[in-house]
């Protein structure tokens, strides 16, 4: 049970609830709407999580940002991840998944250091010159397309509260129970529309529709939330 957790129980272990991350966006905001405080910056964890947050910021009217983060993938498999990096150079490691994995400690190494790479490619590629924000004088709503171990997001908050962050909830369209368990003790509060158990469990199953983010799709829409990149804007847009 996670005790701050908000979702919608007639979507609990549903598949294919969502026809794809723009629905998941409406669905997510209607969720959202009475528990986000009309000050809160709403932070998109790309690649995923940035269509879902188009929607969400567009019918909330929030100011939107980035959160860069980026799962440590395995290095014979690159969707599956035993930890994540983030924006800070933050980095959290699953230890009872490498040890099962008997990964061993120069392939752990090679895989953060390829993941700050990504991390640092896209800050430059997303932000360019542009400042963070102050994330200390005002809540914090991460969002992301999905969560399944919940390791990427984790690192995420943990970097957002080393920056100041005092009020953060973390918002997604789907996720695996026991990740929302896992977060549930370091945010203020979860939103969830479609919440799962069970052994088996992918986020892309509860989307009909289901594709990749490119990495040219991805540098459209942030520019479109944000502004170019080489523009140094100093806060956030409105949607």
């Amino acid at each position: 049970m996670v005790a701050n957790l908000i979702e919608l129980t007639e979507y609990r272990d549903r598949v294919r609830v969502f026809r794809d991350r723009g629905h998941a966006g409406e669905i997510l905001a209607t969720v959202l709407a009475p528990y986000a405080s009309p000050d809160a910056l709403l932070l998109a964890v790309p690649a995923g999580g940035v269509p879902v947050a188009f929607e969400v910021a567009g019918r909330l009217n929030l100011s939107v940002d980035l959160l860069v983060v980026s799962k440590i993938t395995l290095p014979w498999n690159t969707e599956a991840g035993y930890g994540a990096v983030a924006f800070d150079g933050t980095v959290r490691i699953n230890e009872p998944l490498v040890q099962h994995l008997r990964l061993s400690r120069e392939q752990v190494e090679q895989g953060i250091s390829k993941s700050r790479e990504k991390v640092s490619r896209r800050l430059g590629l997303l932000r360019g010159s542009r400042p963070l924000p102050d994330f200390t004088k005002r809540p914090v709503i991460v969002l992301d397309d999905g969560l399944a171990s919940g390791y990427t997001m984790s690192v995420g908050v943990e970097a957002l509260r080393k920056a100041g962050a005092c009020t953060v909830m973390v918002a997604v369209p789907t996720a695996h129970l026991d990740a929302l368990a896992r977060l549930g003790g370091e945010v203020e509060s979860i939103c969830c529309a479609n919440v799962r158990g069970g052994w088996s469990f992918a986020v892309a199953d509860a989307y009909r529709l289901w594709t990749d983010v490119s990495e040219g799709e991805l540098r459209a829409m942030a520019a479109e939330l944000l502004g170019p990149a080489d523009q140094g804007e100093t806060a956030p847009r409105r949607r």
